[in-house]
């Protein structure tokens, strides 16, 4: 089994012929102990660690106490251009692919890849420096999206969407077609590869260093049954190396070009292929054209194409939802491949009318099945606390929830169904009843409602784009001119010209002019990006830059600490913007006078069930007497112990007189439970808090504690409880 993994994951190629001796570089800069930190603070101290088991804690611990050490040991294979072959072998981990009806096939698995930690630290020396050399000399086409720093999938696809939108003004017909490279990174030749960079003018100490890290390569399968013993091995660009995507982008640059009235758009090995015309037959031949150039591209790089991953799409406008579908297909490698109704591209959901609602109702199945699973690690009153619940709605729900939500709007109903189920999430972390007010609900689980989140993520994706570099961001590089960007780049192959001399329907919106009611005309999408930024930039002549050292040549630029604190402060001023529209659009009652905050409150992390006692407390929908409920609306609310007052989280907390005596002894200093008080902010008065409701029993449900009697009454004895006699069971002598 061994052999055959191998034979099917390491396919045998043309070996590399490494030079016959090494020679130094004078040309390469030495290495900095500035290079070695900054790359160990982008090192997870939780990966997994490679052959020799050292992890990165290790390294960064080293690199602390005596920064040369590192320094002596990675300079001279700088220096020489060269990786030797003990920081070449890595670990492979055979896992099964989760779903498959049989794993008789090496296909049904897949590899993880754990290299040595010391040579991360080298790759991603030499990928800084690799990268700003592909950029000084032009090897990285702009339009160019994935595995690079300052772009992410938001970026390829507000591109792709917004040249969609531009060719469709003129009345045209665009179509796109979608492929994947095949078993990208395995593909990657080194001898190719050497000579992309070297024609590119890449220093020869860098050529010659990515021509031994890709040589010589041994690999070590781990499985059960696994012989255990080392590998030679062909990989190309080897997987979980830090260095292996940019590796791959270099190599396959080549295959971009310039598509008149179109556009071609790349995501690491996914590729987008967008064409008008003025019929959809007219789109298909010219898609079938750039195919076979782009194919004949890859040929010569020794990459192709998945036929079964490829997919084409008919764009269609909003006005032309009651006209008929054009459903010509396209023919590839001899298959008929038809337009599809739903295209999912970079986990982003498409259909020919652009329409979020299929890209929404999915988002919502995988939310929902995502807390299936997690709400069993705590259920009501007891489980996780609820600071790690806030954490999982945090970190794992809500991002599975809103991914795409940066481009697509949600409409009012798919707006309401998300918000039904992010009110079981709330629930859920906050341990309230249903009877909650919603207002009341997401002020105490510190988290904002769906259309506030929505509204947020989109103008802080905003903020990003308007201050990337155009340079390095296609869709930065699609705004109007008249921007204020400190960078007067746009991009070359983009279609706005197309749009002048519109009638006054199909003329887009300026990016500043607001959007009329209704929406007789709108903005292009990169235009509507521009437009959320705008209550935030008053009193600014330009928009900061981010990310401005990856531009190459350096532009003359503010200083980037001013224009860092800019940035910071733009996004200050759209975090206070939220705050400002929760209090105002999802006001609470007014007996609760908390206000919203986005931090969680000290208390969460408490037990799960004190904590839910004080959340139904202060929402108050507890089991006091002066929290109503639909059941029991005319309920005496007087406080079942002293019979005085309303029982109200104030008089349980701070004035029952029966609760004086375990008052007096754990709530010494708490004179307050009101918004303001330190009560809320001490985490010492919070420990007495949880004491004092569990020694008292307040806000516990009826059930969990007997009945008080009437103060004019003596308590009655209690009766021990009966205890039942031991069961003695007799074995056989067969059962023994």
């Amino acid at each position: 089994m061994n052999s055959v993994l191998l034979e099917h994951f390491f396919p045998p190629k043309e070996p590399f012929s490494p030079p016959p001796r090494l020679r130094p570089n004078r040309s390469a800069p030495p290495l900095t102990t500035d290079e070695i930190a900054t790359a160990l603070s982008k090192c997870s101290p939780t990966s997994a660690p490679g052959p020799d088991g050292i992890p990165h804690s290790t390294w960064k611990q080293v690199n602390r106490i005596n920064p040369s050490i590192l320094l002596h040991i990675l300079s001279p294979l700088v220096l020489l251009g060269y990786h030797p072959a003990s920081l070449k072998s890595s670990n492979e981990v055979v896992l099964d692919k989760p779903g498959k009806p049989s794993y008789e096939s090496p296909s049904s698995f897949r590899i993880i890849v754990l290299i040595r930690t010391v040579s991360k630290v080298l790759e991603r020396i030499i990928a800084a420096r690799l990268l700003a050399a592909a950029r000084l000399r032009g090897l990285l086409h702009p339009n160019q999206c994935g595995s690079l720093p300052g772009l992410s999938t938001y970026d390829a696809c507000l591109t792709l969407t917004n040249d969609v939108r531009t060719l469709q003004r003129p009345r045209l017909k665009v179509s796109s077609l979608f492929l994947d490279i095949k078993a990208g990174f395995d593909n990657v030749d080194n001898n190719t590869l050497a000579r992309i960079l070297r024609e590119g003018g890449i220093p020869s100490y860098l050529v010659s260093w990515v021509s031994s890290f890709l040589g010589e390569r041994s690999c070590t399968l781990i499985f059960q049954g696994a012989p255990g013993t080392p590998a030679p091995v062909n990989v190309g660009a080897p997987q979980g190396s830090p260095i292996s995507p940019l590796l791959f982008l270099l190599y396959v640059a080549p295959l971009h070009f310039g598509i008149p009235r179109g556009l071609m758009i790349s995501y690491v090995d996914d590729f987008a292929l967008t064409v008008a015309s003025l019929s959809y037959r007219g789109n298909i031949r010219r898609l079938q054209d750039l195919f076979d150039k782009l194919e004949r591209k890859a040929s010569r790089l020794g990459v192709s194409f998945s036929v079964a991953k490829t997919e084409l799409i008919h764009w269609r406008t909003p006005s032309q939802r009651h006209s008929p579908k054009c459903i010509a297909p396209i023919q590839i490698k001899g298959e008929l491949f038809h337009p599809g109704n739903s295209i999912r591209w970079l986990g982003y959901w498409f259909t020919p009318a652009l329409d979020p609602a299929a890209h929404f109702s999915r988002r919502l199945a995988l939310a929902q099945g995502a807390f299936a699973l997690i709400r069993r690690l705590s259920p009501p009153g007891a489980g996780l606390p609820p600071y790690l619940c806030h954490r999982l709605a945090t970190s794992l729900v809500a991002p599975i929830l809103l991914y795409g939500a940066d481009l697509f709007t949600p409409s009012v109903g798919t707006t309401a169904r998300h918000d039904t189920f992010w009110r079981q999430v709330q629930r859920w972390t906050t341990n309230c009843f249903s009877a909650t007010p919603t207002g009341i609900l997401s002020v105490e689980s510190c988290l904002p409602p769906i259309s506030l989140m929505i509204a947020h993520r989109q103008r802080l994706a905003a903020l990003r784009v308007v201050c990337s570099p155009p340079s390095l961001n296609p869709a930065t590089a699609r705004l109007h001119p008249s921007f204020p960007s400190l960078s007067v780049h746009r991009a070359p192959d983009f279609s706005r010209a197309i749009t002048r001399g519109q009638s006054s329907v199909y003329l887009p919106l300026h990016w500043k002019t607001p959007r009329p009611v209704p929406p007789i005309r709108n903005h292009l999408p990169v235009d509507a990006v521009a437009h959320r930024t705008l209550p935030f930039t008053l009193g600014l002549s330009w928009m900061p830059m981010i990310n401005s050292h990856l531009v190459c040549p350096a532009p003359v630029l503010p200083p980037q600490s001013l224009m860092d604190s800019t940035y910071s402060a733009l996004k200050n001023r759209i975090r206070e913007k939220l705050l400002v529209e929760w209090a105002s659009l999802f006001p609470t009652p007014g007996y609760y006078l908390h206000p919203p905050a986005l931090q969680p409150r000290p208390f969460i992390g408490l037990g799960k069930f004190v904590a839910g006692r004080i959340h139904q407390m202060r929402a108050g929908k507890g089991y006091l007497a002066a929290h109503p409920t639909w059941r029991s609306p005319d309920a005496d609310t007087s406080c079942p112990r002293c019979g005085l007052e309303p029982e109200t989280f104030e008089h349980a907390i701070l004035a029952c007189p029966s609760r004086q005596h375990s008052r007096s002894r754990l709530l010494h200093g708490v004179s307050d439970v009101g918004p303001g008080a330190p009560l809320w902010s001490s985490l010492p008065l919070l420990k007495r808090l949880a004491t004092y409701i569990g020694v008292t029993s307040t806000g516990f449900p009826p059930t969990m504690f007997p009945p008080t009697t009437p103060p004019s009454s003596p308590p009655l004895p209690l009766s021990p409880p009966r205890v039942p006699p031991p069961v003695f069971r007799v074995f056989s002598l067969a059962e023994v």
